[in-house]
C-alpha cells in the first residue's frame, strides 16, 4: 500500500517573519499523509529547526548535478543532507522551462541526490504544444530512460515521481482528471517491477477545489503543491484530503 503524500513548494517566496507563520501553522497540522515543505535554501535551517519535533520533511527545490568543486552558485546534494534535507526537487517545470535544463542535467542531479543519501522528487512534463501534437508519453518515455541510463532501473526503489505539465504550471489550468491518470499508469509501467512502490504526485494548479477528485485515482497517490501551499488554511485543507 502507497502512502499518500502532499508536498508544498514555496517557490522563491517570504521572509523570516512570513516563513515563520507558514511554520506555525504547520505545527497544528493533522494529517494522516506525508508532508514535505520546500522553502528557499536560505531558510532551510530556519524551517528545520521549527519542524525539528514534527513528522513533516524538510526539502530543496532544486539542487547542483556536481559534487563538490569551483561551481559558484551551486548547492550539493551532499551539502543538503548534511544541514538536516531529506528531500530534493529534480527537474522542475520552471527549472526546465526558464533555466534550460535537460534530461541529461536532471538525472545527474537525481544520480547525485541519491549518492548523498537524499530522496529526489524527479518532476516529469510536457508543454502545451507537445500535448496537442500527442508527444506527452513519448516525452515522458525519454525523460525516465535518461535516468535510468545514469542511475539504472533500482533508482526507482527509493524515490518518488512528480507529473507537472508545464502548461499548467501556475496557470490555474489543470489537465482532465482522466487524462492525468492516465500519464501516471503509464508512468507506471514504464517503472516495471519498481512501479508497484513508487509513489506519482500529481503537480499543475492544484487547488483544495480539486484535490479530492485527484486523489481519487488508482495512480495518483499525492500533490506537490506550488502557490496554494503559500495559503496555510488551503494547504491544511488538502493535507486533510489524502
Amino acid at each position: 500500500m502507497r502512502r499518500s503524500l502532499v508536498a508544498g513548494n514555496w517557490k522563491m517566496n517570504g521572509d523570516k517573519k512570513n516563513i515563520a507563520t507558514l511554520v506555525a501553522g504547520l505545527l497544528d497540522l493533522e494529517c494522516k499523509a506525508d508532508v514535505i515543505v520546500f522553502p528557499p535554501y536560505v531558510y532551510i535551517p530556519q524551517v528545520l529547526a521549527s519542524l525539528s519535533d514534527t513528522v513533516i520533511a524538510v526539502g530543496a527545490q532544486n539542487v547542483s548535478e556536481r559534487k563538490v568543486g569551483a561551481y559558484t552558485g551551486e548547492v550539493s546534494s551532499e551539502m543538503l543532507r548534511d544541514i538536516g534535507c531529506q528531500y530534493c526537487l529534480v527537474g522542475h517545470s520552471e527549472r526546465r522551462s526558464l533555466y534550460g535544463e535537460n534530461d541529461r542535467q536532471v538525472a545527474e542531479k537525481f544520480y547525485q541526490a541519491q549518492l548523498a543519501g537524499l530522496k529526489p522528487i524527479l518532476c516529469l512534463g510536457e508543454t502545451l504544444k507537445q500535448r496537442e501534437q500527442g508527444e506527452t508519453l513519448g516525452l515522458i518515455s525519454a525523460q525516465i530512460d535518461t535516468v535510468l541510463d545514469c542511475a539504472g532501473v533500482s533508482c526507482f526503489s527509493d524515490a518518488i515521481v512528480a507529473y507537472e505539465p508545464i502548461w499548467a504550471i501556475g496557470t490555474g489550468k489543470s489537465a482532465a482528471v482522466d487524462q492525468i491518470q492516465l500519464v501516471h499508469q503509464y508512468i507506471r509501467e514504464k517503472l516495471g517491477e519498481f512501479g508497484v512502490k513508487t509513489r506519482i504526485l500529481y503537480g499543475g494548479s492544484v487547488t483544495p477545489a480539486n484535490t479530492a477528485e485527484l486523489l481519487s485515482q488508482a495512480d495518483i497517490d499525492g500533490i506537490l503543491v506550488g502557490g496554494a501551499s503559500l495559503d496555510i488554511g488551503a494547504f491544511s485543507e488538502m493535507c486533510q484530503m489524502a
